[in-house]
């Protein structure tokens, strides 16, 4: 007999409880662009008072409506919280653009802001150089929030309140490998990530300002490098500054955003470049990269997009830099390149990042160990009586993580290929539809054709943007996160 359908209220009050909390606190983010807003005195900052009271307001009552269900998460409560965290945060977050932009409809500014909020850095809004400061800081704020995750802070300051973390933080972080803590404490490795989050972003900043940009370009564009978003404060994107030491700045600090943050934890902490050699994700992050900016150079100086070799190498490297670490800035137009170059960058922001950096997609991680599996099948055709277990770095890899990357693998390519008909059958273009769909999955942002870096998602039906924004939450969450909630047992006891 199947047990029946079933969430204990008091664990659903539990969630709610803490989700309410979170609302409150993330109602404080809102005094940052309030406060551009009255520098400025633009007409944006009474759509941030309203928005960020209405915020307040809601996760206050909502507090005090389920305070008797304080209590600590179980893991299915965690699960359960992290899509409603992500979902209701972007909800709120969208309030104070749709309030501001009158000719935009909350479909659009929920796109916005759920973009942001996912790092994946898809944009509806045109007309960005103009934009009031306080609505592009808030872009960039959302995008450096969702870089590390919204969670990975709640959990270094949930138990101040009272509430453990540990199920968000496994719940949360990418990855396939979430066992292991760098710190005795889940709160301490979550404020550790974030101490290195902070510091790698305040040396962008100064390295951005240092290059040519002025202090609040210079702000926005780490927040967004940092989380490797890609969102900019022009509609040219970093193309707005045609600087080649920018350029570098971007690709030195979106190379760094792509590396494991454990590895730059450990490194950092011993003071030794030993855990990157040691590192084999890093190592194939480096050369996947490494080896599409030189055969992607190559193209466009034999095809003669570019005369010069080293212009070609510049916008080459910066291109596929920007666009294998999911982060999706732009200085050319590459949807007009070679279509073997701009279909080998998205392949790229498939699987180029490593896992626990801020970078969408796959995970390198992934990839390397289903490339020994395969490895170890052949292997076994040929020698049946022959025992190969799954090797990393001299490590046997659990058939539980096996089997959780090939469950990963095949969701994924079900949700490709069910976001993509859903479009097809909106209307869209075939070339539209495919890379908007792996453009949101591996929260990468700008795509090809309809949506590619010369245009942007303004034009797209609503339709169209839920089933993308969809996307890019179950992409953000790495898919079984969240396709778990929906599973019937789920909500059994």
């Amino acid at each position: 007999m199947v047990a029946p359908i079933v969430y204990p209220g008091s664990s659903f009050g539990a969630v709610f409880h803490i989700l309410s909390m979170l609302v409150m606190l993330f109602s404080l983010t809102f005094s940052v662009p309030l406060a551009f807003g009255f520098f400025d005195q633009d007409a944006a900052k009474d759509a941030f008072v309203l928005g960020g009271w209405i915020t307040f307001s809601t996760g206050l009552v909502g507090f005090f409506l389920t305070k008797r269900h304080k209590r600590e998460l179980q893991p299915r409560d965690g699960f359960l919280l992290v899509g409603l965290v992500w979902v209701t945060l972007a909800f709120f977050a969208a309030l104070p653009i749709w309030f501001f932009l009158h000719e935009l409809d909350f479909t659009h500014a929920f796109f916005e802001t759920i973009s942001a909020l996912t790092t994946t850095g898809a944009t509806a809004l045109s007309g960005l150089d103009q934009m009031p400061r306080s609505i592009l800081i808030w872009r960039s704020l959302l995008q450096w929030f969702g870089g590390m995750g919204i969670l990975v802070l709640a959990v270094a300051i949930l138990p101040l309140l009272g509430v453990g973390g540990m199920q968000i933080y496994r719940a949360e972080t990418p990855g396939p490998m979430k066992e292991s803590k760098l710190t005795p404490r889940i709160a301490e490795t979550a404020k550790g990530f974030w101490g290195l989050y902070l510091l790698f972003t305040t040396a962008c900043v100064l390295s951005y300002w240092a290059a040519g940009m002025n202090w609040f370009d210079a702000v926005v564009h780490a927040g967004t490098t940092m989380s490797i978003g890609g969102l900019s404060s022009y509609d040219a994107s970093i193309g707005h500054f045609q600087n080649p030491m920018i350029e570098l700045v971007a690709i030195v600090f979106m190379m760094i955003a792509g590396v494991n943050f454990a590895v730059h934890f450990s490194a950092i902490r011993r003071m030794t470049w030993v855990p990157y050699r040691h590192c084999p994700e890093a190592r194939y992050f480096v050369l996947a990269i490494g080896v599409s900016v030189l055969v992607v150079a190559a193209l466009l100086w034999a095809r003669g997009v570019y005369e010069d070799p080293l212009q070609a190498l510049r916008h080459a490297a910066f291109n596929v830099v920007s666009i294998g670490t999911t982060t999706g800035y732009a200085t050319q137009d590459y949807a007009s390149w070679p279509a073997f170059a701009p279909w080998l960058m998205v392949l790229l922001s498939a699987f180029a990042t490593s896992s626990n950096s801020t970078g969408g997609g796959i995970k390198m991680i992934r990839l390397v160990i289903m490339a020994k599996l395969a490895k170890q099948e052949l292997q076994r055709i040929i020698h049946p009586r022959s025992v190969n277990p799954v090797q990393l770095d001299q490590a046997t890899v659990s058939q539980t993580v096996i089997f959780s990357i090939l469950a990963f693998m095949l969701f994924y390519g079900a949700t490709v290929m069910v976001a993509t008909f859903f479009l097809l059958l909106s209307g869209m273009h075939d070339v539209t539809a495919i890379s908007a769909v792996l453009a949101c999955i591996n929260n990468l942002g700008p795509g090809l054709g309809e949506v590619g870096p010369a245009a942007n998602y303004g034009a797209l039906t609503n339709f169209q943007l839920w089933v993308l924004s969809a996307t890019m939450l179950l992409g953000r969450l790495e898919l079984l996160t969240l396709i778990v909630v929906v599973a019937p047992a789920f909500w059994r006891k």
